[in-house]
């Protein structure tokens, strides 16, 4: 199992890590971003997006747990915040199955409740380290 870690500690890294990150997850589209709150998990969601092509103004799905975007290629990108959800339930709701088979890129921040949904999907761990920011990506596979 290989595992990607990218420093991410500055902005301007971004774009770069962005890329690398998309390289390494080939063809999984299923991104779950797992950090503590304030650790740049939007922000990092924002550069992916903008190295995919997305035309739309991006901003934080907290309150709509949902945005869509669209990018130059007519590929939409799904960016989940499910922190506010308190079951299954409410992300079955929400149509998340749908999501899922589009075949679109989904982004998915705070995923507890979204991985018993998910056959394989990239998890991305975003964590400080001698105070440097590090992403750090593994594909998952559920047998």
């Amino acid at each position: 199992m290989s595992i990607l870690k990218i420093d991410i500690s500055d902005t301007k890294l971004h774009r770069d890590a962005a890329i690398k990150l998309i390289e390494f997850a080939k063809d999984q589209r299923v991104f779950l971003f797992d950090a503590p709150m304030g650790l740049g998990k939007t922000t990092f969601i924002k550069s992916i997006c903008s190295y995919l092509g997305v035309i739309d103004t991006m901003s934080s799905p907290t309150y709509s747990i949902v945005n869509e975007y669209h990018t130059e290629s007519k590929l939409k990108v799904f960016h989940f915040d499910l922190y506010r959800l308190k079951s299954v339930e409410e992300l079955f709701e929400l149509g998340f199955d749908e999501y899922l088979s589009s075949g679109n890129y989904l982004f998915i921040e705070w995923p507890k409740l979204a991985e018993s949904f998910l056959e394989s999907y990239l998890r991305i761990i975003i964590k400080i380290e001698n105070n440097n920011r590090y992403l750090c990506a593994e594909h998952i596979s559920i047998p």
